[in-house]
């Protein structure tokens, strides 16, 4: 494990992520105090064809009028 300062991680944030990616766990330090830690997140597999018989036909017909104008807003 990893320890750096708070203006270490805002000026190498891109590094340190990339350390994370790797496995690495990076501790966050404010005035020597341990405050924050970067750890990787789990993966999640996924999951082909989890929705299909899910989307209807109805899914690929266009917008009504009113709808379109809607998201214009």
């Amino acid at each position: 494990m990893r320890t750096v300062n708070v203006h270490e991680a805002k000026t190498h944030l891109s590094r340190l992520l990339a350390l994370v990616l790797a496995g690495e766990e990076i501790t966050i330090a404010k005035s020597g105090q341990p405050c924050a830690r970067l750890v990787p997140l789990p993966q999640r597999k996924r999951t082909p064809g989890i929705a299909k018989g899910a989307v209807t036909d109805a899914f690929f017909e266009p917008l009504p009028e009113e709808e379109l104008l809607a998201w214009e807003k």
